[in-house]
């Protein structure tokens, strides 16, 4: 609670659109998710979600919880697409939103060469198809920029679309494992 009375004290906000619980920690996500439905029931939170919760977390957290999360925030890109999660997400009702969508800054995702002969078959950047592949398949996407350029050109997604045979090859690019980011299964707080 002092952290969300924080955050709204520096934004200089009565509400905001969305909270989040950055990672499941094991004997005080129940507490803190409670704190984050009080918020919600307030109204000053219009959503409240999660980051990085795998379906363990999510069984742990819904069997007490009474507002489902809005939102799972997941490390997600073309190398890491978590397909089992992003399906458990959906049926649950709960979207999910990508985070390092672009393979953050040690990885070479936008050095793929798979990636690269999309992108030139469509006129586009790497980062466009990248950004355009999560879009079709309904992942919130929101690509951290500060250069005017890269967020137009971040922008710019909405005069194509990937054919099937393109989004297969991209799907295929799976590593399952390769993460750039912490993996919550094995973090320690």
């Amino acid at each position: 609670m002092k952290a969300f009375e924080k955050s709204l004290d520096l934004l200089q906000l009565d509400y905001i659109d969305l909270y989040l619980i950055h990672w499941p920690v094991a004997g005080q996500t129940l507490e803190a998710w409670k704190g984050l439905e009080e918020i919600y029931k307030t109204g000053r939170a219009r959503a409240i979600g999660v980051c990085n919760f795998t379906e363990r977390h999510f069984v742990e957290l819904l069997r007490n919880a009474k507002i489902k999360p809005a939102v799972n925030q997941i490390e997600l890109h073309p190398h890491l697409s978590q397909p089992a999660l992003v399906t458990y997400c959906e049926k649950e009702g709960i979207s999910c939103e990508a985070w390092s969508p672009l393979g953050g800054d040690g990885g070479k995702l936008l050095d793929d060469p798979v990636l690269k002969g999309i992108a030139g078959k469509y006129g586009k950047s790497v980062v466009q198809v990248i950004l355009r592949w999560n879009l079709q398949n309904g992942i919130i996407t929101i690509p951290k920029s500060i250069h005017q350029a890269r967020i137009i050109g971040n922008a710019n997604i909405y005069d194509f679309e990937l054919m099937a045979d393109d989004m297969k090859t991209i799907k295929d690019l799976d590593q399952d494992s390769k993460r750039f980011g912490r993996d919550p299964n094995t973090l320690n707080f």
